[in-house]
């Protein structure tokens, strides 16, 4: 069976706007069962978690669906998800809690592939302990971070090393497992930022070895905030700052204050819908089953767009694609010879193309490319992205270059 987009973009109120949409990387676009899973939770009573009134339940029900749906999706255990802000949010906290026991001539490992919230934390903290930085480096050429990058890196002293899963710039996707087993066999943890990854591939954490792994469901279609997952025993052996009076329980005591429960059934709401994505395998079939043929799905549709994409790019003069690496998501960079990608960003948006331009937090990836701070146009895919779009894309490139 295939992928029936028209099904989904039908549950996308924001594309009844008419807008081809291309900035899946920075956010997707919201189905209408996630913006009414949200308003149910607020509309039924809603109290602090407990177990005697109906508001105490109902909290207690959101925060459980919350981490079982999350751990269907990641391959977790529920007791190994954790809820925070944003992903930034979470790497900052962990990184603080990670360098109370790193000393002076310890060392981490950290990517210039990565989004700056994979490697600022991580910088800061080795800082504060007096640990030392050193930079696993991909090729600009081919968009490749090979495992032996991070390998030759390694030492006794390593404590952890902070990658993606893929770049959220360019969509290079290193060999995680590869890179795990190097990692492990020097003692160090491994830091996994799966934002870009999670929305575009079926995670399975123990398949990846990453120790940590950080997504946000707002690039899969749920609300705007982060998750954090972990094995429950490593999560056990780490005392974050919290308040007194604070669960000292895994996973709640790393969230600090009242959780967003409304947020919470939201993200439950687009795994299920996820999930309902399913081609070929019946709804007897459990959620995490279900999941993995509809993001297998997913990715075949997503290829498909992109490589037609490429081949349509590569017909226009003057364009520079900056993704090349052989395994990556649906997201190109792309340059322009003697014009600005900003210029082709404001083309577009006028003609209700919306591909942004930037170096979007991969500062230190865009600099790699000599791109400077600048960066390029990104043009990111997202499930609900359908044939029109892409054909709309290229008309819209090719009038610009014309221009």
């Amino acid at each position: 069976m295939t992928f029936d987009v028209g099904a989904l973009r039908a549950q996308i109120p924001a594309l009844r706007a008419g807008l081809a949409h291309f900035d899946g990387p920075g956010g997707t676009q919201t189905p209408a069962p996630v913006v009414a899973a949200i308003a149910r939770a607020l509309e039924g009573p809603l109290s602090i978690r407990g177990s005697v009134a109906p508001g105490e339940e109902n909290a207690e029900a959101l925060v459980r669906e919350f981490r079982q749906a999350m751990a269907d999706l990641l391959g977790v255990h529920p007791s190994g998800v954790v809820f925070g802000r944003s992903a930034t949010q979470l790497t900052y906290d962990f990184s603080r809690t990670l360098a109370k026991d790193w000393a002076p001539g310890d060392e981490i490992v950290v990517s210039r592939l990565d989004h700056d919230a994979n490697i600022r934390p991580w910088l800061q903290a080795a800082r504060w302990a007096g640990a030392e930085v050193r930079w696993a480096d991909f090729d600009p050429a081919t968009g490749e971070l090979p495992p032996s990058a991070v390998g030759e890196l390694l030492t006794e002293r390593t404590r952890l090393v902070a990658v993606t899963a893929a770049s959220n710039l360019i969509g290079t996707i290193p060999d995680i497992p590869a890179i795990a087993r190097l990692v492990h066999r020097t003692g160090a943890l491994l830091h996994v930022d799966g934002v870009h990854y999670a929305a575009h591939a079926f995670v399975d954490l123990a398949e990846l070895g990453a120790d940590l792994f950080v997504c946000s469901p707002y690039k899969f279609l749920g609300p705007h905030h982060g998750v954090l997952a972990a094995s429950p025993d490593l999560l056990e052996t780490l005392r974050p700052d919290k308040l007194l009076p604070s669960t000292d329980v895994v996973p709640e005591r790393f969230e600090l204050g009242t959780l967003p429960y409304e947020l919470l059934a939201g993200t439950r709401a687009a795994v299920d819908l996820l999930a309902g994505l399913a081609t070929g395998t019946g709804t007897a079939e459990g959620r995490r089953a279900r999941l993995g043929s509809a993001l297998r799905s997913i990715e075949r549709h997503e290829r498909e767009l992109r490589d037609r994409t490429e081949s349509g790019l590569a017909a226009l003069d003057g364009v520079t694609v900056h993704s090349r690496a052989a395994e990556r998501t649906p997201t190109l960079l792309l340059t322009f010879d003697d014009r600005d990608a900003v210029d082709a960003y404001h083309f577009l948006a006028a003609r209700g193309v919306h591909a942004p331009a930037g170096s979007f937090y991969a500062l230190e990836a865009s600099r790699h490319l000599g791109l400077g701070d600048t960066g390029g146009l990104r043009v990111g895919f997202a499930p609900y992205n359908d044939e029109s779009d892409v054909e709309r894309l290229l008309e819209g490139l090719a009038a610009f270059l014309k221009s």
